[in-house]
């Protein structure tokens, strides 16, 4: 009976309190690394802490409406909001918002992301993750039910995928192409997908991105600072050599929350893709590996619902969020600790800016959808399994008392009237 009570699972808890400390503390680190720069430039050091609550309370609010969606297909029940439906809804939204960018784009550090809504920003790549990774979900469930033949899949994740990639790639965002074909190659590998074609498109995948970078000289810049930042500590390297300057003088312990000299104007992007900086700095080996752990318990949840949930694409909705969460936490402390170039991915939760943080809230709902999911097929589990172990009790007592269904206080049973 406390199975029935529990409306979700343990891990699902689990991920509402890692997503949790994170929003939190993410929202402290974004005060402390901006309030220097915010309160010389705009006069107000609590400009984009503020910002950044309010956008939080709008990814809250998604996570919620998210968690709701019963997705399950189920006999004699007409689902409107099918799989398919929603996941290419979202994903011709974020199309739409793409050819938008380029035609009314606003432009920044050299490129055109965002389009400005009048009371904020917003930027289309964001979606264009989710609409993604919905679609190859939905196409890869239908294949493994054999509803979709290999030649149908590959041509229609193929088109879905590759439109999105080229309209992120005019803006020009390559940190933004890497983290979705990552993320889809993730889906792919948890959809049972076999590995020569995996092989295949790492063939075609590698030379591509290796004339991406090559062709534009920023991202040239890019990989050089990578390989020896002090070869121009003014200039392509200068990021890099503040940041690992940043976690050099965080130590174990750090220097004091609120207290970091990189964020005087040292430190470029302190508040968004180098925050994690700004906490080694300020919080030590100690605080990075606390964000390091609360990621950890992310994909250790994630996996676990994943694993539960019975419904095909429920199963590689859960993983595929989950990989992508990691993914882009991974590829921002790989870039702002120089174990990749830097590549303007944000961190997760923490990292300031709205479109992340409500694409990564509203990620987690559909997260804590899939458990909601899983933890009604438990129920109804249990319940068969007791009506059937009742049944199999009431047979045995049939049998016992030689068919009887009187009670044998009363002496009207059926062996007592033979012996009489």
């Amino acid at each position: 009976m406390a199975t029935r009570r529990r409306r979700l699972p343990t891990p699902a808890y689990v991920l509402l309190g890692a997503v949790g400390a994170l929003l939190v503390f993410g929202l402290i680190m974004v005060y402390s690394a901006s309030s220097v720069a915010d309160y010389v430039q705009l006069g107000d050091s609590a400009y984009h802490m503020r910002r950044q609550a309010i956008y939080a309370l709008a990814g809250i609010v998604g996570l919620g409406v998210a968690s709701m969606w019963d997705f399950r297909q189920r006999r004699g029940r007409r689902l409107v909001l099918t799989p398919a439906r929603v996941a290419w809804a979202v994903w011709a939204v974020a199309a739409v918002g793409l050819f938008a960018v380029q035609v009314a784009g606003v432009g920044k550090y050299g490129a055109t992301r965002s389009i400005d809504l009048g009371i904020g920003f917003i930027q289309p790549s964001e979606f264009a993750k989710l609409g993604c990774l919905l679609v190859v979900a939905a196409l890869a469930a239908a294949y493994r039910q054999g509803k979709l033949s290999p030649r149908g899949f590959a041509g229609r994740a193929g088109a879905a995928v590759g439109l999105v990639l080229v309209l992120v790639m005019l803006q020009p965002d390559l940190g933004t192409t890497l983290a979705i074909t990552t993320m889809v190659f993730a889906m792919l590998w948890l959809a049972g997908i076999r590995l020569r074609w995996f092989a295949l498109a790492g063939a075609l995948g590698v030379p591509l991105a290796a004339l991406l970078v090559r062709i534009a000289l920023y991202r040239m810049e890019r990989v050089t600072a990578f390989l020896d930042p002090w070869a121009d500590p003014a200039d392509s390297g200068y990021q890099i050599i503040q940041s690992l300057y940043a976690f050099g003088s965080g130590g174990l312990f750090g220097v004091g929350l609120g207290v970091s000299r990189q964020k005087f104007f040292y430190l470029p992007a302190a508040h968004n893709d180098f925050i994690f900086a700004i906490i080694g700095e300020e919080t030590g080996l100690v605080g990075t590996l606390a964000v390091v752990l609360m990621f950890g318990l992310i994909g250790y949840a994630g996996t676990r619902i994943a694993v539960a949930c019975k419904d095909p694409f429920g199963r590689l909705m859960a993983g595929g969020l989950t990989a992508m969460i990691l993914i882009q936490a991974l590829m921002n402390m790989a870039a702002v600790t120089r174990l990749m170039p830097i590549t303007g991915i944000p961190l997760p939760f923490v990292s300031a800016g709205g479109s992340s943080l409500v694409l990564m809230l509203t990620s987690v709902g559909l997260i804590i959808a899939v458990a909601r999911a899983g933890a009604a097929d438990r129920i109804r589990a249990v319940g068969r399994t007791e009506i059937k172990e009742s049944h199999s009790a009431r047979t045995l007592e049939w049998r016992r008392d030689s068919g009887s269904h009187l009670p044998r206080a009363g002496g009207g049973g059926t062996a007592d009237r033979r012996r009489a």
